[in-house]
């Protein structure tokens, strides 16, 4: 175990459902799927100031395990708080360890979201 494996928390999946109601229109709701360990640290790079400063929300750095492989705009939740975030710019397949590595890992980038109806 290393410090930064030390620094992952529970999260979970947040897995998106679209069904028809009586009345023909759609209802969207957002069900728990698969737990996994994450380490989530605020991204404060002049990119992320620069995105901030045009609106977009808070943007975050995102390491997994490499058996996890968070994909683009897959949504999830931190346990410990309840904050969600969406994957966003990059996915699991973007950046990872190598084989010959000490620690096998994923980094992805997230933003600070909000669960809606429409998706």
């Amino acid at each position: 175990m290393s410090l930064l494996t030390e620094s992952f928390e529970p999260c979970v999946m947040l897995n998106k459902r679209t069904t028809k109601d009586s009345y023909g229109a759609y209802i969207t709701t957002w069900e728990e799927g698969a737990e996994f360990d994450a380490a989530i640290s605020f991204d404060t790079s002049i990119e992320a100031r620069t995105a901030g400063a045009q609106g977009v929300m808070n943007l975050f750095t995102v390491l997994t395990d490499k058996e996890i492989i968070l994909q683009f705009h897959d949504v999830f939740q931190r346990i410990k708080d309840g904050k969600i975030f969406r994957v966003g710019k990059s996915d699991g397949y973007d950046k990872k360890t190598p084989k010959s590595a000490g620690l096998q890992l994923r980094l992805v980038t997230a933003e600070e979201w909000e669960l809606t109806d429409d998706g």
